[in-house]
């Protein structure tokens, strides 16, 4: 089949396409499980193949794609066919920054295949979390695991061929529970990831023991709490919702091709302006962030992206200073010829399709903050006059621009003079984006750096559902107004 492939991107380009590539899934599968108050409510599986096949003509793609490898001839020529009909109506026309050709392969670092692990051992796994979930005050309990398993060919016609083999693990548990008003709270848990590995290993049934009765006992808590005060606060969040705050108001306002203007209908564009890199203070100077896709334990780290390129780790902020964006080869060509400057020096390597029949676009890789100099959780809250924690991603709201925002968590603790004094219910925060990332007063150090998963990150029409990761420290920012 890479014979054939190689074959017709040497045709087209002999009719003169300008540039070829295929993405070739041989497999790709997922396995999802649910179990509901000890019921299994979900046992589903799925598996497809099929090929991507995309053709640059004289500035503007074409694209086609089909699970029906037998006429590959008609295949190609259809996406051709499409390039041609689009070139007539370009209005920018499509550049590619340059890149090397690449013969590799990449394999996600696994100790455990979780497709080689039986059905009983997944539903054992799920029905020993439950058993430690149900516990007095637990309305309901979910336990459930999501797998997925996909190997990638790419081939183009600048002489690259990549494969790629990728595993990813997505367990969770969850517990919820009525307060005395009849209002339903929750805690949940998924695992941060530390090592060097994404398999079945990753759901270590001591760690989720441990936590489930955390959550459990938070859960209660919250019940029982007092209501979040409307007022100015210190917040101080935890990489439970640190990571969203993060993907939300950093990742997707970074993405070049909603910088430009491309992504707007479906979740908004960006307050930021190609003016703005080199210019803009995104947030005080305790600020570093990257897209890093050389973390090895995230599913934001693939190897290579959809055009090629090799993962790389690249700035976005440099202690509060906007100096890059998650892109890839054709929008960083348009971007600094709009801008009339070199911007961008070359792609990102970030960008993806979430199956061979959808067109690769930006995507987040690992956005993630650095780790600063301010110590544990302990030292921060200890130099905290009058906070809060705040831990749980519950629900969230953004600007149409990504300009400002407001979070609900699922548990806030209340901190008085670098104490930790009680628990409150209904907690929330809310800011403009770059004053509050100005107001950044804390970060902590390694020990406090978390990665955290985003297995359901969506974007673009048809909307594409991505996987990625986020390494986050625990953060304090000033004067925010919390409880509204």
């Amino acid at each position: 089949m890479q014979k054939q492939l190689r074959e017709q991107i040497e045709r087209l380009k002999a009719a003169g396409a300008t540039y070829v590539d295929a993405r070739w899934y041989p497999v790709e599968e997922s396995n999802q499980l649910t179990m509901w108050n000890g019921n299994l409510k979900n046992a589903a599986a799925s598996r497809e193949s099929g090929v991507g096949i995309r053709v640059l003509y004289k500035g503007a793609w074409g694209f086609s794609a089909s699970s029906d490898m037998q006429n590959l001839n008609r295949l190609f020529d259809k996406a051709f066919d499409n390039a041609r009909i689009a070139a007539e109506r370009v209005t920018f026309p499509i550049r590619l920054a340059e890149k090397d050709a690449i013969q590799a392969t990449f394999n996600s670092p696994n100790q455990i295949d979780p497709f080689a692990v039986s059905l009983a051992d997944k539903i054992a796994f799920l029905k020993e979390m439950d058993e430690k979930l149900n516990q007095p005050g637990v309305a309901q309990r979910i336990s459930e695991v999501t797998f997925m398993r996909k190997q990638i060919i790419f081939i183009d016609s600048e002489g690259s061929e990549i494969e790629k083999n990728i595993i990813e693990a997505f367990p969770g548990i969850q517990v919820t529970g009525l307060d005395d008003q009849g209002v339903m709270h929750s805690r949940k848990f998924s695992p941060a990831r530390l090592g060097a590995t994404r398999g079945w290993e990753t759901l270590d049934p001591q760690l989720f023991a441990e936590n489930a009765e955390r959550i459990v006992r938070e859960m209660n808590q919250v019940r029982a709490a007092e209501d979040c005060p409307k007022e100015d606060r210190s917040v101080i969040l935890l990489p439970g919702i640190m990571f969203l705050q993060t993907h939300e108001t950093i990742g997707h306002a970074l993405e070049l091709d909603r910088i430009l203007g491309y992504e707007l209908a479906f979740a908004g564009g960006s307050f930021v302006t190609l003016d703005d890199f080199g210019k803009l203070q995104y947030g005080s100077s305790k600020l570093t962030a990257r897209a890093d896709a050389t973390v090895p334990n995230s599913p934001g780290s693939f190897g290579y992206d959809d055009d090629g390129i090799p993962a790389q780790d690249n700035l976005l902020i440099d202690k509060g200073l906007l100096v890059g964006a998650i892109t890839g080869r054709q929008m960083v060509e348009e971007a600094n010829a709009r801008a009339r400057r070199a911007i961008f020096n070359g792609s990102g390597g970030a960008n993806r399709a979430t199956a061979f029949y959808r067109v690769p676009i930006e995507r987040m890789t690992n956005i993630n903050i650095d780790p600063g100099q301010d110590g544990s959780l302990e030292d921060i809250v200890r130099n905290t006059e009058k906070g809060i924690i705040l831990d749980g991603e519950k629900s969230w709201s953004i600007g149409s621009n990504r300009e400002q925002f407001h979070f609900a968590t699922d548990i806030g603790w209340l901190v008085e003079d670098g104490q930790v004094t009680k628990v409150v219910k209904n907690s929330t925060y809310k800011g403009a984006t770059v004053k509050f990332y100005n107001s950044l007063s804390a970060v902590g150090d390694e020990s406090t750096w978390e990665v955290r998963y985003v297995d359901n990150c969506g974007k673009g029409q048809p909307n594409q559902i991505m996987q990625l990761g986020h390494g986050v420290p625990v953060c304090r920012f000033d004067n925010v107004r919390i409880g509204e």
